[in-house]
C-alpha cells in the first residue's frame, strides 16, 4: 500500500497547494466568492461537473448499480438531466443577473425583504450538504488507513476548510479542476474497463445475473420521479449551482460549459451503475451495497492504480464539500448576517458595508472557516448521510423551488406569494417529515404542492409587483444596470 499512500498524500498536498495559491488572486470580493465572474468554457465545465458529482454520485451511484444494475444510474442521470435544463434554459440569464446569492435574485425580482427566510432556507440545505459530504470522508480514509471515524472526518474536513477558507472559489476552482481531471481518468478510464473485465465482459455479466439488472426501468417508476423531483429540480435553484454559474465568463460560457458539465454526468451515471453491476458479479453477498465501491477498488486494482482510483473518490468527495461550504458561508454573510445586522444597525446593511474589498474577503474568509467547523461538528456527531442528504433536498425544493422559478417564468408572482410559499412549503416538509418519516416522498410531494398553490393564491390576491421593480430586474436579465463596472480586472480570465 505505501505506492497508493504516496499517490493520495501528494494528491492532499496538491489540494493545500493550491488553497496557498489561489489566497495570491482572491483580493476582492468577487474575486473570492465567484472567481472574478471570469471562468472560461473548459475550466467552467470542468468545475461544474466536479461539484455535482461527489461522494453520493461516485460510491453512492456505484452502491445503486450493485443494487439494482443498470437502472441504478437514474440517480446520478437525473443530476445530470437537471444541470442540462439550467444550463440551457436558464443559466445564461441567472449569470447577467450579477448577483452573489439565490436570495439576491429573489429581492431583485420581488422587490420584498424575503431574503432573511430564504436565506436561512438555503443555509439549511447548504449546511446539510457539506455535512453529508464531510461523513463520506470517514468511508475513503477508513479504507485507505484503517482510520478511526472521527479523525477521519477531522482530517478530511480540515484539509477543504484550509483550501476554501484560504483562497476562496479562486482555490476552489482550481482544486474541482484537478479533481475533474482525476474523477475522469480513475473512474471512467482505469476503474470503468477494469471491473468490466474482471467481471468476465458484458455477456458473463447477463449470465450470472437476474435479466432485472439490465432492465433501464428496473428500479422502479416511482422512484425515478422522486429523484427527478428531488435531483433535477434541485440542480435549477440550489445556491451551490447557481454561484458556479456566477463565475462564467458570459452567458454564452454558462450555457455551452453547463451543457458539456451535464452531458459528463450522464455518462458518469452510466459509468457508475456498470461498476456496481460488476461488482455484484464479483462479491455477491455484500451486507452493504455502498460498500461495494471500496471492496471493488481494494481487491481488484493494481498498486498505484489503486491509489489514483482512491483519490479520485475523495475528489468526488472534496469537489462537493467545498462547493457546498463556500455556498454555506456566502448564504450565512451576505443574506443572514449582513441583513441582520443591517436591521440593528437603523437599516443600513447589506453584503458589504465596508469600502474595502479586503475587508470583504475577510470576513468571507472568517464565515467560511466558522461554517467548515461547525460542518465538520455536526458530521462527527451525525451517522445516517442519506437522511441528511434528503432533509437538505426537502427543505431546498419544498420551500425555493416554486418562488424561484415562478420568479423567473411568472410575472404576476408577487412578494407576498414568494414569502408565503417559502414559509408554507417549508413547513409543509418539516411537518409531513415527521409524520411520514424522513425517507418518505409523500413530504417533497405534498411540500411542493402547497408551495405552488399558496404562492399561485396570494399573488392573484395582492397587489402586481411594482412596474418600477419589474423594470429593474428586467434590466437585470439583459445585461444592463449590473453593479460590478467597478471590480478590479488584475488578472486575465482562464481559458
Amino acid at each position: 500500500m505505501a505506492v497508493d499512500y504516496t499517490v493520495i498524500v501528494i494528491y492532499l498536498a496538491g489540494m493545500l497547494a493550491m488553497g496557498w495559491w489561489g489566497m495570491r488572486r482572491a483580493k476582492s470580493k468577487s474575486e473570492f466568492l465567484v472567481a472574478g465572474r471570469r471562468l472560461g468554457p473548459a475550466m467552467y465545465s470542468g468545475t461544474m461537473a466536479a461539484i455535482v458529482l461527489g461522494g453520493a454520485s461516485t460510491i453512492g451511484g456505484v452502491g445503486l448499480g450493485y443494487k439494482y444494475g443498470l437502472s441504478g444510474a437514474w440517480m446520478v442521470f437525473t443530476i445530470g438531466l437537471g444541470l442540462l435544463a439550467l444550463s440551457v434554459f436558464f443559466s445564461a440569464r441567472i449569470a447577467r443577473l450579477k448577483v452573489y446569492t439565490v436570495s439576491e435574485m429573489l429581492d431583485l425580482r420581488y422587490g420584498g425583504r424575503a431574503g432573511v427566510i430564504s436565506g436561512l432556507v438555503m443555509w439549511a440545505y447548504t449546511l446539510m450538504l457539506a455535512v453529508t459530504s464531510t461523513i463520506a470522508y470517514a468511508t475513503i480514509f477508513d479504507v485507505l488507513f484503517d482510520m478511526n471515524r472521527t479523525l477521519a472526518i477531522i482530517l478530511g474536513g480540515s484539509i477543504v476548510v484550509a483550501y476554501s477558507t484560504l483562497g476562496g472559489m479562486w482555490s476552489i476552482t482550481l482544486t474541482d479542476m484537478v479533481q475533474f481531471v482525476v474523477k475522469t481518468i480513475g473512474v471512467l478510464l482505469l476503474l470503468l474497463p477494469i471491473a468490466v473485465v474482471k467481471a468476465g465482459g458484458f455477456s458473463e455479466m447477463k449470465a450470472k445475473l437476474p435479466t432485472e439488472y439490465f432492465d433501464p426501468l428496473g428500479i422502479g417508476g416511482e422512484t425515478i420521479f422522486t429523484y427527478v423531483l428531488i435531483y433535477t429540480f434541485g440542480m435549477l435553484i440550489g445556491q451551490d449551482i447557481w454561484q458556479r454559474v456566477f463565475t462564467a465568463r458570459s452567458d454564452k460560457t454558462a450555457r455551452w460549459g453547463g451543457t458539456v458539465a451535464g452531458t459528463y454526468c450522464l455518462v458518469y451515471a452510466l459509468a457508475g451503475a456498470v461498476i456496481g453491476t460488476a461488482a455484484k458479479v464479483l462479491y455477491p453477498n455484500l451486507a452493504n451495497a455502498d460498500d461495494a465501491f471500496a471492496t471493488i477498488v481494494k481487491d481488484e486494482l493494481p498498486v498505484g492504480v489503486r491509489g489514483l482510483v482512491l483519490a479520485a473518490a475523495l475528489a468526488a468527495v472534496m469537489s462537493t464539500s467545498s462547493g457546498a461550504l463556500i455556498a454555506c458561508a456566502t448564504v450565512a454573510n451576505n443574506d443572514i448576517w449582513s441583513r441582520l445586522r443591517g436591521l440593528v444597525g437603523g437599516g443600513r446593511g447589506g453584503a458589504g458595508t465596508s469600502d474595502e474589498p479586503h475587508d470583504e474577503v475577510k470576513g468571507n474568509r472568517v464565515f467560511i472557516l466558522i461554517m467548515g467547523v461547525g460542518a465538520i461538528a455536526i458530521s462527527i456527531a451525525l451517522n445516517n448521510v442519506v437522511e441528511a442528504l434528503t432533509v437538505a433536498y426537502n427543505l431546498l425544493v419544498g420551500g425555493l423551488l416554486v418562488p424561484i422559478l415562478g420568479g423567473l417564468l411568472w410575472k404576476r408572482g408577487t412578494a407576498p406569494g414568494a414569502l408565503a410559499s417559502v414559509v408554507v412549503g417549508g413547513l409543509a416538509v418539516i411537518g409531513l417529515m415527521w409524520h411520514y418519516g424522513i425517507l418518505a416522498n409523500e413530504p417533497v410531494y405534498y411540500g411542493l404542492l402547497s408551495s405552488l398553490a399558496v404562492y399561485v393564491v396570494v399573488s392573484l390576491a395582492t397587489p402586481p409587483t411594482d412596474a418600477a421593480v419589474l423594470a429593474a430586474w428586467r434590466e437585470r436579465l439583459a445585461g444592463r444596470g449590473a453593479p460590478e463596472s467597478a471590480e478590479p480586472e488584475a488578472v486575465p480570465a482562464p481559458r
